[in-house]
């Protein structure tokens, strides 16, 4: 089996936290560059799974994700349709709903993921709770985690059209799912801070940042663990 590949692109970050915590969690992983994806040199086809990073990516220029998205949409699409897992967090999350991985089986939207109402950058560490019915919270139903944020733009607006979709993670206040401030940084409709559709995951929290002791949190694990759960299903 190829390594997981956790995807780059100029203005990405916290990628070599990402490889290295899915390589805590058991299966290897490597950097690849957006770039030979682009040109043909990397196959995503070959991967048992990818994951795209949080970061600034093109500098959110025309729009968080929007650069990213389009440039590898095409791409991104052929793979979520073998059913291997996908894993977008925070600028990950942005590029998936750029690249259409949310939109219904008629291509019907999912929403889109805007500014937060705060209307600035929200940094900080909250506390999400697993909720039902996802591949990637199976056996931790309904555990709080805590991880931080770092995002300007990560408040779901849902569409008409989302029975498609899986709520992943909601932000909690006293272990329930709040719209209030400052506990959702983002005012996210029902809390909903990470979604799914089939194992297409994306989340604004960083779970790469909260894996070992010395970070705070060791929560982000679980994250991990369940994506190399589904790669090697």
């Amino acid at each position: 089996m190829k390594p997981a590949a956790v995807l780059v692109a100029p203005g990405t970050n916290s990628h070599e936290e990402s490889v290295f915590a899915i390589q805590q969690a058991g299966l290897d992983a490597e950097v690849v560059l957006v770039a030979d994806v682009i040109s043909g040199r990397e196959d995503l086809l070959d991967r048992p799974g990818i994951m795209v990073p949080g970061g600034f990516a093109w500098g959110d220029h025309f729009g968080a994700g929007r650069v990213f998205g389009i440039a590898l949409g095409h791409q991104l699409r052929a793979f979520a349709e073998t059913g291997r897992p996908m894993l977008g967090v925070c600028n990950g999350f942005q590029v998936f709903f750029e690249a259409g991985l949310f939109c219904g089986p008629s291509g019907e939207s999912g929403g889109a993921l805007v500014r937060n109402i705060s209307a600035k950058l929200e940094s900080r560490w909250i506390t999400v709770r697993a909720d039902w019915g996802s591949p990637w919270t199976e056996g931790i139903e309904g555990a709080l985690l805590s991880l931080p944020v770092a995002h300007g733009e990560g408040r779901w607006l849902p569409s008409d059209t989302t029975d498609h979709l899986t709520v992943a993670f909601r932000y909690c206040r006293d272990g329930r799912p709040t719209e209030a401030y400052p506990w959702n940084p983002s005012g996210t409709p029902g809390g909903v801070t990470g979604l799914c559709n089939g194992v297409v995951l994306g989340m604004m929290p960083h779970p790469e940042r909260a894996t070992l002791p010395w970070h705070g949190s060791e929560a982000g694990r679980r994250v991990f663990d369940a994506f190399v759960r589904l790669m090697r299903r």
